[in-house]
């Protein structure tokens, strides 16, 4: 349907089809924040220690979608849109240290049912700004009552320290549109430098601690009688430790 040829008489038609058009991607977002979530979960039971700080979910407004496709210069059509447009669902997810936004992107990529299309990585290839994240655009199905739709979305991993430094970064430049002067240019280019050598500094602290930690759990054989889940602790039966010990002989 293109959407310069909509008269009156077409006009309720065209809202219906594009909310549908829209629930798709909220929906998809629907399904990746319970994926992530899903991982927090199992890192958090599991491997003792939760990586994720923080989900942030966006869908882009009609307005804002359509301006892209003017400002882009696409056909001004929803199959054109969804050809185009990669990223009118988003989500954003915050993480602790370096090291758990590859762990993450990895684990997400690895999922049955999504499908990769781009991977940039900013962190290793920072924008001339300083600006790092680490950008996916990923695939992945919506099931509706009468279809499946394969619905893109852009997902962004950065830490707290990245997350940081944009945030002001855009605040810094929300609604000034004249040319900003070099020697502030390099200013904000300096703090996203001084932001990632944080990022870099945490990162060893946290191995360090990380075997600290190990090397006295490996001496505290309490800790293995125990089992915790939702914050409840449920002591293990000693009949199960005494079959598990009999089988490792």
């Amino acid at each position: 349907m293109n959407v310069a040829n909509l008269d009156l008489k077409n006009l309720q038609s065209f809202k219906m089809e594009l909310t549908r058009f829209m629930m798709t991607y909220k929906f998809a977002l629907d399904e990746m924040e319970t994926k992530i979530k899903i991982l927090q979960e199992e890192f958090e039971y599991v491997h003792e220690h939760n990586p994720i700080e923080h989900i942030k979910c966006r869908l882009k407004s009609p307005e804002s979608i359509f301006h892209k496709v003017l400002r882009k210069n696409y056909p001004l059509s929803l199959s054109s849109i969804k050809t185009h447009i990669k990223d009118i669902a988003g989500i954003r997810i915050t993480c602790s240290f370096l090291s758990d936004i590859y762990t993450l992107s990895e684990m997400l990529q690895n999922q049955s049912d999504i499908r990769v299309l781009e991977v940039k990585d900013y962190i290793k290839h920072p924008k001339a700004n300083g600006y790092q994240s680490l950008h996916l655009i990923l695939e992945l199905p919506v099931f509706m009552t009468d279809r499946t739709e394969h619905v893109c979305m852009e997902v962004q991993i950065r830490t707290i320290a990245m997350d940081f430094w944009a945030s002001l970064e855009h605040k810094i430049y929300y609604k000034y549109d004249a040319e900003v002067p070099d020697h502030l240019l390099r200013e904000l280019k300096d703090a996203a430098d001084s932001a990632a050598a944080l990022d870099r500094k945490m990162e060893g602290i946290h191995h360090e601690i990380d075997n600290l930690k190990k090397r006295k759990e490996i001496q505290d054989e309490s800790q293995f009688k125990q089992l915790t889940i939702q914050d409840q602790t449920f002591e293990l039966p000693e009949d199960l430790l005494k079959l598990l010990e009999t089988e490792e002989e």
